[in-house]
């Protein structure tokens, strides 16, 4: 099957080349020329716009965006319609923000043309272990794009879950549960590395992996980082981002009373790592100063 590709960073350069060693002709776009370069080395056709891109493949198309959330998404897409047929399906693949891609399928669907959102998770593995991909929007649309969905999932690796929006909503639910799953296991090895007792954590992982009740593919990767980066992980820096996701689940939290207290909490922890020095722990110990005559710590 034919597909346009557009944004080709760790996600979509590797999901263009899942998609050409499935057998499907695969055109691939980039702002910059040098991973296009690359897509074509790993057998892709190469796009030099996103006109160019259009016009090098037949109707009903599927033109797929894997670009960053917000004003390069409304870009790219709004370029897809521009030169797309009617019946075309735009598809959104980036970590968009779920009433965004609700308002682009009104946007897009009132010009004729048919819009999926894809959440996509699967990271750098995915070119090898397939990506797992929440999907939204009309069911014809879901049918035209089955045979790339198929390609780029492994066995029920993908699955529709209704009306525009809903992909991108399954999407950041589970990425604020990747939040939170993510803070337990640093909390929990912290202590581990606390404690007294000599561990070492890639054995622990190691162990956990083997029919504990917490093993997992996270637990996989802690193993593999205690491997690469030592016990101490002395070569990182305590400081985490965030895409979106997490504060967009906790808003929807909010929205329908919901109590998520560790996904919550977890999101406030990657704020609190981004900070050298916290003004309000430099009151907390100010205070303990003040009514306990507790010691101060001089910067």
């Amino acid at each position: 099957m034919d597909i346009g590709l557009y944004g080709l960073g760790r996600m979509g350069g590797n999901m263009v080349t899942r998609l050409a060693r499935g057998g499907h002709r695969v055109v691939a776009g980039n702002r910059s020329p040098e991973p296009v370069q690359e897509a074509v080395g790993h057998g892709a056709l190469g796009a030099s716009s996103i006109e160019d891109m259009v016009r090098k493949l037949k109707p009903p198309r599927v033109l797929w965006s894997m670009v960053p959330a917000g004003d390069a998404t409304d870009h790219t897409l709004d370029e897809f319609a521009r030169y797309a047929s009617p019946g075309d399906v735009l598809v959104d693949g980036g970590n968009s923000n779920f009433r965004d891609s609700m308002k682009r399928a009104e946007k897009y669907t009132a010009k004729g043309l048919r819009f999926l959102d894809v959440g996509v998770s699967g990271g750098i593995w995915g070119l090898e272990n397939g990506y797992c991909m929440m999907v939204g929007g009309p069911a014809d649309a879901v049918a035209v794009a089955k045979p790339i969905l198929d390609a780029l999932a492994p066995p029920n690796g993908w699955a529709h879950f209704g009306k525009a929006g809903a992909g991108h909503f399954v999407k950041m639910v589970h990425n604020g549960i990747e939040y939170g799953m993510m803070q337990s296991y640093g909390e929990g090895f912290e202590l581990l590395h606390a404690s007294e007792f000599e561990l070492d954590l890639k054995k622990v992982s190691s162990v956990w992996l083997q029919g504990s009740v917490v093993r997992s593919w996270l637990l996989e990767l802690a193993e593999r980082a205690f491997e690469q980066e030592g016990t101490d992980l002395a070569g990182i820096k305590g400081w985490v981002a965030d895409s979106g996701e997490g504060r967009w689940t906790i808003i929807e939290a909010i929205n329908h009373d919901v109590p998520m207290t560790a996904l919550a909490h977890s999101l406030f922890a990657r704020f609190a790592s981004r900070q050298d020095s916290s003004f309000a722990m430099k009151v907390a110990a100010a205070l303990r100063n003040q009514f306990g005559g507790h010691a101060l710590k001089k910067e």
